[in-house]
């Protein structure tokens, strides 16, 4: 997303009020600065991070931890937010309204690399032409050993 940092927070503050009136919930400041941490956090994060984020930026106003579960949730299922699962370690998530990209994900300490390639986007949507498949989405996450890792190991 080329925009700037305002124009993102204000398009991604409208499809949250867009969201919880069609869900029939209320907007509540709570929510919205949930949201505004996410879109200020340049990196994957944990709820606890999230909520850590909160509290320091945000003067520690009352939000508890499930609230920070239930809004990631919402926002989750809306696309706001888009999360990679670490099987019983849990999600880690990330502002989902940013240019697509992909992951890397190192198997020993859990860091995620993000990149894009044209090459592999290019026959990505070659295969489904020629399947006849129109993709709507996708995710493509590398798993593996990250270079920090490999040179701990020697």
């Amino acid at each position: 997303m080329s925009d700037k940092p305002q124009d993102i927070l204000n398009k991604a503050l409208e499809r949250l009020e867009k969201l919880v009136a069609e869900k029939g919930l209320k907007y509540t400041r709570q929510r919205e600065i949930i949201l505004r941490a996410i879109v200020s956090t340049q990196s994957h994060f944990i709820p606890e991070e999230l909520k850590a984020k909160i509290a320091k930026d945000f003067g520690s106003p009352h939000i508890g931890t499930a609230t920070v579960y239930r809004t990631l949730a919402l926002l989750e299922e809306a696309g706001i937010v888009t999360s990679v699962s670490f099987g019983v370690s849990g999600k880690k998530y990330e502002f989902g309204l940013k240019a697509h990209h992909d992951h890397m994900i190192c198997n020993i300490c859990g860091k995620m690399i993000e990149f894009i390639d044209e090459d592999i986007e290019k026959r990505q949507r070659e295969i489904a032409l020629l399947r006849g498949f129109k993709i709507l989405s996708h995710t493509m996450q590398l798993r593996g050993i990250c270079k920090e890792c490999l040179k701990e190991r020697g």
